[in-house]
């Protein structure tokens, strides 16, 4: 966990222009700079980047395990423990045309919640889980998305108690769908978006095909969504476990 060593501070601010979410915080009647625990995501970017001249911020032991998982999802060069990967844990199933996780007829869905400057708290990553699972949507275990593993049941997708207060740089929301869900699920995105106090962006994992084309984007004309114009497209240079 990342404090500010108030013997060191000379409460320069150097540091606050580092902070990814403005946890950093100047207190005038001490002339000193302290962090707000509640608001700090543990990315470690000022301990990593070593941005205080006195060396005032100091790391102490992460005290349990949703600290841990806080900082591991925050901190981008962090390896996840479970999912062997850097960068919140997770690959977004990026590597369907291998893993053949979504298969046919199905929708893979992937809610990124948060950003630098802004974060997010893992209550409002609960409401987004409990609305898609509310539909139908099939939440991945742990073994796939860090998620998962804060989850009291992937039916319901609501995340343990005792984690709703944690604040993460951002954190992934994935899941799968039938092809004929995706309207109700990208209806649920719209009203649940207006309940949460962060972003989000969601990313739709689909197979086309032999023409590049898949009939389950026509339902984001009916809604208004805007077509995307940006996508990654995986071209079959990989060897697939999975052709369903």
């Amino acid at each position: 966990m990342a404090v500010i060593n108030k013997e060191k501070c000379t409460g320069c601010k150097i540091c606050q222009t580092y902070c990814t979410v403005d946890a950093i915080i100047y207190d005038g009647d001490n002339h000193k700079c302290y962090i707000d625990q509640n608001r700090c995501t543990e990315c470690y970017v000022c301990l990593r980047q070593k941005v205080c001249p006195r060396e005032a911020i100091e790391s102490i032991e992460l005290d349990n395990f949703y600290k841990q998982f806080q900082h591991v999802i925050s901190d981008p060069v962090e390896n996840h423990g479970v999912t062997g990967v850097t960068g919140r844990g997770t690959e977004e199933v990026k590597t369907n045309d291998v893993s053949g996780r979504v298969k046919k007829g199905e929708v893979g869905v992937c809610i990124d919640m948060g950003r630098p400057g802004m974060g997010v708290f893992l209550r409002d990553a609960s409401k987004v889980a409990m609305a898609l699972a509310d539909v139908g949507v099939e939440l991945l275990p742990a073994e796939h998305t860090p998620l998962g593993a804060l989850m009291k049941d992937l039916k319901t997708g609501e995340l343990v108690e005792e984690c709703l207060d944690y604040h993460l740089l951002s954190v992934i929301v994935e899941g799968k769908c039938q092809e004929s869900q995706l309207k109700d699920v990208l209806v649920t995105l719209q009203k649940v978006e207006k309940e949460i106090d962060t972003v989000f962006s969601l990313g739709l994992i689909l197979r086309v095909d032999e023409n590049g084309q898949t009939e389950a984007m026509s339902c984001l004309d009916e809604l208004g969504i805007p077509q995307p114009y940006r996508g990654k497209v995986n071209v079959g240079l990989g060897r697939p476990l999975c052709l369903d």
